[in-house]
């Protein structure tokens, strides 16, 4: 947290081992698992997260943060198909273009996150419940 505006930015890269920066982004792109399982997106960063936050805290905590966002955009999905389904189809003219911007900004920030857990840099996804803590 900035001590300023107290909104959350990056942390700086800390020294972390190569095991730790691989399990980190391997918590983050398990959630590309969906394409497999459907609802992998949350499996699989939660395995990481189970097995790993204990022994790789950098990982546990990356692997957490993937399974809130994924989380938080399975309820999204759910929320739209639900309003879809209550305006007898109507609604499909919103979701559509909604649910697309969706899933590409959920391609789009898993990449980041991966990408910036690799360079061992703690990544908060934005607009994300914190479900899980």
């Amino acid at each position: 947290m900035s001590e300023t505006t107290g909104s959350p930015v990056d942390q700086p890269p800390v020294a972390l081992s190569s095991d730790e920066r691989t399990w980190a982004l391997i918590g983050h792109l398990s959630a590309f698992s969906f394409f497999i399982t459907g609802i992998g997106c949350v499996l699989g960063p939660l395995i990481v997260w189970l097995v790993k936050r204990d022994t790789l805290p950098f990982a546990g905590e990356q692997a957490k943060e993937a399974l809130n966002f994924n989380i938080t955009m399975v309820l999204a999905f759910v929320a739209l198909v639900a309003f879809t389904v209550l305006t007898f189809g109507i609604g499909v003219v919103l979701t559509w273009p909604i649910g697309a911007a969706l899933f590409i900004a959920w391609i789009v920030l898993t990449i980041i996150a991966a990408i910036k857990a690799n360079e061992g840099v703690a990544y908060r996804y934005p607009f994300t419940l914190r479900l899980v803590s």
